[in-house]
């Protein structure tokens, strides 16, 4: 199997280190270089032009900074085979249609990277939703805060993408998982309402707190997100006409009214990224349809935009 990357920084490193437990000693990894100064990186062969660029790629996985993956996902097509497109699809909405829209035309398969879906605590609260046992939802409450300078150690926090509007960074982008499972679990809302704000302590010019409000037909479900909390917390509370069931993301742990109901005992911090490996190869495999394709992850980026 042989893999292209576009971008290799942290996030592709960890795609990377999933492939090769997957494949294994039939894996060629290559990376697509913007410029000539890089590190270079132990069994992963640079190529700086499409020229390069093996003619039996298997499929290509943009993971470049986000403002930049439109340009990287025409190129792309041109190669007619699967694109894995690390979240989000893009920073704007301008150029959405036209994506979806060559897309389908040369009818290549997407992904596009949102690895919650495989967290074992919110499948088991999927399984929960889905099965009705706790009667209709009543609310739901999403929350994750975590301070952005701990994320890189040893690197300038205002340097990086995170940090820098103009590069597709903002808490509402980085996180956007929290706005994907709630899309994932419950559906389409019927509205949305929120709120961009960036004037915290860590003075960087993207958003670092936004609050949401997705409304369905009987419930609504706030999503809190930001930058600046030290102490991090990352949540899920489901509350139901019989009972709550929260989960904690940094504990790997799922309760109900308080009393542990379920715990996945695994400290591997790459088994999401491993699961949702498998099931992207699996379904290239079988040629089933994608989950969180690129149309779908478009109306998740519409959710996410939405200021106001």
């Amino acid at each position: 199997m042989k893999v292209l990357f576009v971008g290799f920084g942290s996030i592709a490193k960890k795609h990377a280190a999933v492939l090769r437990v997957i494949v294994g000693a039939n894996l060629e990894l290559f990376a697509l270089r913007s410029s000539k100064e890089y590190k270079e990186i132990e069994g992963v062969v640079s190529v700086f032009n499409k020229e390069d660029v093996p003619k039996d790629l298997s499929f290509v996985i943009i993971s470049n900074p986000t403002a930049f993956h439109y340009k990287s996902i025409l190129e792309a097509l041109e190669l007619n085979i699967p694109i894995f497109i690390e979240k989000p699809v893009h920073h704007e909405l301008n150029k959405l249609n036209e994506l979806i829209d060559l897309f389908k035309k040369k009818k290549v398969k997407s992904y596009v990277a949102c690895n919650l879906r495989f967290n074992k605590c919110l499948q088991f609260v999927k399984n929960k939703i889905d099965g009705g046992e706790y009667g209709d939802v009543q609310e739901v409450v999403a929350y994750c805060g975590s301070y952005l300078p701990d994320w890189r150690p040893n690197v300038d926090f205002k340097k990086v993408y995170s940090a820098n509007e103009k590069l597709g960074g903002g808490v509402h982008l980085d996180l956007i998982h929290e706005i994907d499972y709630i899309f994932w679990l419950f559906g389409k809302p019927l509205d949305v309402k929120s709120f961009f704000y960036n004037k915290s302590k860590l003075d960087i010019d993207s958003v670092d707190y936004a609050n949401y409000l997705l409304i369905y037909r009987s419930y609504v479900a706030n999503i809190s997100l930001n930058y600046f909390r030290k102490d991090s917390k990352r949540t899920l509370e489901v509350i139901f006409e019989k009972g709550t069931v929260r989960i904690d993301f940094l504990k790997n742990e799922v309760y109900e009214n308080n009393e542990l109901l379920f715990k996945l005992n695994d400290n591997d911090s790459l088994s999401t990224y491993k699961d949702q490996m498998e099931y992207f190869i699996s379904n290239l495999e079988n040629g089933t349809i994608m989950m969180n394709n690129i149309e779908e992850a478009g109306e998740v980026l519409k959710i996410c935009l939405k200021n106001g």
